[in-house]
């Protein structure tokens, strides 16, 4: 029968840190006579770091180990040396914060710069009001329903059967008597045919979804005539 007669390896620690420290009690207290003369600061730095390179066979270690002056320089060189991993740590962790907020910067500046570039692209729209017909103020009417998307639009209009030719200003409003202003542009009317037509670019990236007004206004007789507008 064998006996397993071995030590927890933490019990082991603890009681190995205590003599450990019971050493290095006596030596500070000089109660061990150390061997040798005391070695170069280079060799206790190295020490300190814990240096693979230096066997413990080595009589320098030997003296260290038990010359009070040269156990405090090598208590006071695992400080310094302890104190200069912390700062590089922590300068390291700043490093790595400041670098994942500039690519969390830089990327969140392309998501905006790609979307105020697709908020910036003009849509083409055509609406044909040939056969339409309109209301000047309140008066009613056979009206067309008008839809244009909540973006900068490059808006080309068919105008209504027998509109003047000349120059016109094209609004939408919130209103049908020309109230609550969201943009507007002026254009002279082009003739194709029997048809007049204008073009005009429309800024409706502020309206929100809803109901609102298109006109045409001419120069000449400055008589408005109102569309019902669906901005998507």
């Amino acid at each position: 029968m064998r006996l397993n007669l071995r030590w927890p390896s933490r019990a082991v620690g603890r009681f190995e840190k205590w003599i450990a420290q019971r050493h290095q009690e006596r030596v500070l207290a000089g109660e061990i006579t150390p061997q040798g003369p005391c070695p170069k600061e280079d060799f206790l730095q190295k020490l300190a770091r814990k240096s693979r390179g230096i066997p413990l066979s080595d009589p320098r270690v030997d003296h260290a180990a038990t010359c009070p002056a040269c156990m405090r320089r090598l208590l006071a060189m695992r400080r310094e040396h302890h104190a200069r991993r912390q700062k590089v740590m922590l300068a390291t962790a700043v490093t790595a914060c400041v670098v994942i907020a500039a690519i969390v910067t830089v990327a969140r500046h392309e998501v905006q710069k790609r979307s105020s570039t697709t908020n910036e692209a003009v849509i083409a729209e055509t609406v044909n009001l040939w056969g339409a017909g309109a209301f000047r103020g309140q008066q009613p009417g056979q009206l067309q329903s008008v839809s244009l998307p909540a973006a900068r639009v490059r808006l080309t209009i068919i105008l209504p059967r027998f509109s003047s030719p000349g120059r016109y200003v094209v609004a939408v409003t919130h209103g049908s008597d020309g109230n609550g202003l969201i943009t507007e542009a002026a254009s002279t009317a082009t003739n194709r045919g029997q048809q007049e037509t204008l073009s005009v670019d429309l800024d409706l990236r502020r309206a929100h979804a809803g109901q609102y007004y298109l006109s045409t206004t001419h120069e000449r007789d400055q008589a408005s005539y109102y569309y019902p507008l669906q901005i998507r």
